[in-house]
């Protein structure tokens, strides 16, 4: 699961994630702007945090790396040895040197961003050093299947849900082009052109524009579908797929927690039955924020799949609020919470946590005097009262009861 920042990384691997991965500010293909940020001061602390509770951690050195990059990082390989990370995901010649130059011993990961598509580019990174291959998101399971079975040896990981790129394995120029270079997408900031809404204009007509339509959703051309494959999780499995991975550094705390739950519950009775159903699963993933569904390239077709009419990623569910503390007033077990959307009293809600997931109702909102309120607003810190109260409310959250009709 990605870790965008030190809560989110504790909260993936709670809610079931066996590892995370995570970047510094300067050598990550995400650019964090919110919480606790994962920087060369903190890194160890988060790659401790990971270990102490039970999963690995993973850092992407991933950019693709310009001469000031390259002496900026050698200043900083000290640090990050003493981090001791469990592997380091490369996809630049030059970075890839200076990991095994100064740690010789880590486990090296060759990312999704070398855009492997074959089983001869899996050796050529094997000779290499590499013990893990992120793979395209261009393949078909089949596909997969053949790479593994041409190099058993070989760790194999494949992207299985999150949002997706327009360009080949994420390789795109255009937020460079269209940010004078202030914002390179291969270097972590991309302002994401590939979701705005675009116009034609005829030379000869200047000043006139027209709407680019796909059929009557509008014009987001080059907005994809987010990654799901979670009904397809048992032919990957099969495939030899070693290690599934998430995308969403920069998604929110709820989504890290929501999709590490589910898949990891899908994963699990998988195991204990191959001939589950998945559909549950896939109905509490339309809870979490996204721009419509495709398998993408995994079944073979190649359609991608694009979002004409979403540029922005919409929930089924709304994210209500987070649990901050447990107090005793006015003789009540009163719950203190962050807002994150709008409540009210008797809203039936959703309760999720590591280890529960139900639906309860709010009976009262409070503040901190005990004063009963009408309201609970967006952002506010207030305390609740439950019908039926979670047995550990440390790391839950809760959400809107149900899947909005907009979620396709």
């Amino acid at each position: 699961m990605p870790a965008g920042n030190i809560e989110k990384l504790e909260y993936a691997v709670r809610y079931g994630a066996d590892a995370v991965y995570l970047g510094v500010v300067d050598f990550s293909l995400r650019a964090m702007r919110k919480g606790e940020l994962i920087t060369f001061d903190n890194l160890k602390q988060a790659i401790e945090k990971a270990h102490s509770l039970g999963a690995k951690a993973y850092l992407t050195l991933n950019i693709f790396a310009f001469n000031k990059d390259i002496k900026h990082l050698e200043e900083c390989m000290d640090i990050i040895k003493d981090s001791n990370p469990d592997g380091i995901l490369v996809s630049d010649f030059g970075i890839l040197g200076l990991v095994k130059k100064y740690m010789p011993e880590v486990d090296i990961h060759i990312s999704t961003q070398t855009n492997i598509l074959n089983y001869e580019c899996v050796k050529f990174w094997q000779d290499m050093g590499a013990s893990r291959v992120v793979l395209a998101r261009e393949l078909s399971i089949p596909e997969i299947a053949e790479i593994k079975n041409k190099v058993p040896d070989m760790e194999i990981e494949c992207f299985i849900h999150g949002a997706q790129c327009v360009s080949f394995s994420g390789r795109c120029l255009l937020s460079d082009y269209f940010t004078k270079g202030e914002r390179i997408s291969n270097q972590g900031n991309c302002c994401q052109p590939c979701r705005w809404s675009y116009k034609l204009v005829e030379e000869t007509r200047p000043g006139e524009y027209y709407e680019i339509n796909e059929d009557a959703h509008g014009s987001h051309i080059l907005s994809p579908n987010d990654l799901c494959l979670v009904h397809h999780l048992k032919e990957m499995i099969d495939a030899g797929v070693d290690s599934f991975k998430v995308e969403g550094r920069t998604k929110s705390l709820y989504y890290v927690s929501a999709v590490a739950k589910t898949y990891r519950a899908a994963i699990d009775e998988l195991y204990e039955n191959p001939n589950a159903d998945m559909e549950k699963y896939f109905e509490e993933l339309k809870k979490v924020g996204n721009r419509g569904y495709t398998t993408g390239f995994a079944l073979g077709d190649g359609s991608g799949g694009y979002s004409y009419n979403l540029s922005k990623g919409l929930a089924g569910a709304d994210f209500l609020f987070e649990f901050h503390g447990k107090e005793k007033i006015n003789g009540w077990d009163l719950y203190l919470v962050k807002i994150k959307n709008k409540i009210l009293p008797n809203d039936e809600i959703e309760i999720i946590s590591p280890k529960e997931q139900f639906v309860t109702k709010i009976l009262g909102i409070y503040d901190e005097n005990g004063i009963e309120l009408e309201v609970g607003n967006t952002n506010a810190e207030v305390y609740l009262k439950f019908e039926k109260e979670p047995e550990d409310f440390k790391y839950a959250m809760a959400r809107t009861v149900g899947i909005k009709e907009y979620v396709s």
